[in-house]
């Protein structure tokens, strides 16, 4: 049996691996074949259980929950993944990794706000390391780990989170993710090698302690980042078509998945078109190709997310374009969660909440906040034009996303069993 440190570096890439390496020590590295939508959540998912989209259910970052009209992004429960982990059985510390509430683990640690009655929000993580994380590392820099001001604070933390978990707790296996990359990688599309630098000195520091502990370290990736330089919006064309249902209020523009008569949920360069029972679906696919941007309208089937969860149609863009959330014609009609960074509420992801309109806004709208006023951090730019990095593409060689370790896999669905023939017979019965 041997103990195994999995380091996700989420946005590495062949291309980049020169700039990192300590993470280049790990082992061969090796392009691999992701998932589609190459997205967080479902590329994990993939990891962990060894199976495509379609049979562990996580097909996006959000998606349509049809029996209760909603759409909901970023859910945490790992109930949602179907599908034995690679993990279970053995004594596992799960740093930041995804679906990691009600995990099958020995240890955890993952991002969980407090939320009070009046809508107020104190920032936190759900600390199940028996480490006392807070205590010895200070708050976790929430602010650093999405959002405007979003950067390496918050990969600095977890990766010394992970290091105490490692050689305290001697997990067999411990996960960690790594996410720095991701943010500036989509702000701009010039990738600065500064910022793999800067990952591979976080990473240095996992490396380190999983060396104190004799463990074998994986480096994976779950994607690679390409320049974007076109929004599209998909919901825009819907809605001028009389597909989309919007209800009117002293809030904004509410966007009502229920009722309309077809609707997109996108997520990157990736879109769920649901269509309503008895509508024209070929109608609705027409009216999608016909958007400029797109590149394919295809049956969900012929991308392996052939699952309930999915929508009707999967959309892909073009690969320097993605897909805009907004459904609203006019800003003034915009949701007032618009303007926020507000993850759960937007009916799409929003890259938009990496940028800021205003410091000084920020910095009235947090007087208001320390002096106990209500007050609304409505500092995100509504202009998706910003944003110059996405993906959600299957893309592979130098640009896409990659493996290191002892005679890695592939493809990301033997990732299951790869880590498995390392780790030996299960411990835990």
């Amino acid at each position: 049996m041997a103990n195994v440190v999995v380091l996700n570096a989420v946005g590495l890439t062949p291309e980049l691996l020169p700039h990192a390496p300590r993470l280049a020590s790990c082992g061969v590295a090796t392009p691999w074949k992701g998932s589609i939508p190459a997205v967080t959540s479902t590329c994990q998912a993939t990891m962990l259980t060894g199976k495509p989209p379609n049979q562990h259910g996580i097909v996006a970052n959000g998606w349509y929950f049809r029996d209760t009209a909603e759409i909901r992004f970023w859910q945490q429960s790992n109930h949602l993944v179907q599908g034995e982990k690679f993990y279970e059985g053995y004594p596992t510390a799960k740093m930041f990794w995804w679906y990691n509430q009600h995990a099958p683990v020995t240890w955890s640690a993952t991002p969980k706000p407090h939320y009070g009655c009046d809508g107020s929000k104190v920032f936190d993580i759900l600390d199940q390391t028996g480490c006392r994380l807070t205590d010895r590392l200070g708050a976790f820099p929430f602010w650093a780990f999405w959002g405007p001001k979003a950067g390496l604070d918050s990969t600095q933390w977890i990766a010394k989170a992970t290091s105490l978990v490692l050689r305290e707790q001697r997990p067999q296996l411990t996960l960690v993710y790594l996410p720095h990359l991701d943010y500036d990688f989509q702000r701009y599309d010039i990738q600065d090698p500064q910022r793999v630098a800067e990952l591979d000195r976080c990473a240095g520091e996992v490396l380190d302690a999983a060396e104190s502990i004799g463990a074998i370290p994986i480096v994976v990736s779950e994607y690679g980042l390409s320049p974007v330089h076109h929004p599209i919006y998909l919901q825009r064309a819907l809605r001028q078509a009389g597909y989309l249902e919007i209800r009117k209020g002293p809030f904004g523009e509410m966007l009502i998945p229920g009722d309309c008569r077809a609707f997109a949920v996108v997520d990157h360069q990736i879109a769920h078109i649901y269509v309503k029972p008895g509508e024209d679906r070929i109608a609705v696919r027409r009216l999608v190709e016909s958007i400029e941007g797109v590149d394919l309208v295809a049956e969900p089937g012929d991308l392996q997310l052939d699952h309930p969860r999915s929508g009707d149609w999967i959309a892909v863009a073009k690969p320097d374009a993605w897909f805009a959330y907004p459904y609203w014609r006019d800003d003034s009609a915009a949701p007032d969660f618009a303007r926020t960074v507000d993850i759960h509420r937007k009916p799409g992801y929003d890259p938009a909440e990496l940028f800021m309109t205003s410091g000084l806004r920020a910095a009235g709208r947090l007087l208001q906040k320390k002096l106990g006023f209500r007050y609304r951090m409505d500092v995100v730019p509504l202009d998706a034009s910003l944003v110059r990095g996405s993906h959600g593409r299957l893309v592979e060689g130098p640009k896409g996303p990659l493996v290191i370790g002892p005679a890695p896999p592939e493809e990301m669905t033997s990732f299951f069993g790869y880590v498995r023939s390392l780790l030996g017979p299960p411990r835990l019965q």
